[in-house]
């Protein structure tokens, strides 16, 4: 996954002693149906029963740093479609359950297409935030 322009700000402007915005108790998981950018551009999912999914910031939600990169422990569960959602090509992790400012973005390992009564799942491992 790639930072988001918001977030490379965010980290250098806490190096000249701004406080870190992005410091809330959770992150937020959000589906897109088409790439996101760095500048955090794309066309998030909407309707349909969807809703961004929450992972706390925590150590048993997160794996162990390992070679600069740590993944997601549980899988990342959506609510069940009530209408198509589309093919689902891209994620993105926000600092609020709707809005907010997006931190780190990047494509799926696989597109999935999601229509009514479908469950977007991602399992364990798959979203991976690396330190490079």
């Amino acid at each position: 996954m790639d930072a988001s322009d918001y977030f490379e700000n965010a980290i250098l402007n806490w190096f000249r002693g701004t406080a870190f915005p992005a410091a809330t108790g959770s992150v937020w998981v959000a589906a897109f149906i088409t790439a996101t950018t760095d500048a955090g551009g794309g066309t998030e999912v909407s309707g349909g029963s969807y809703a961004r999914v929450e992972i706390p910031k925590a150590s048993g939600e997160w794996s162990a740093p390992s070679g600069g990169t740590i993944n997601q422990v549980d899988d990342v569960v959506f609510p069940t479609a009530t209408a198509n959602w589309g093919t689902i090509t891209h994620i993105a992790l926000f600092d609020a359950s709707s809005g907010g400012n997006m931190l780190v973005h990047g494509a799926l390992n696989a597109s999935r297409t999601i229509n009514s009564g479908d469950t977007l799942r991602l399992p364990s491992g798959e979203l991976s935030l690396a330190a490079a």
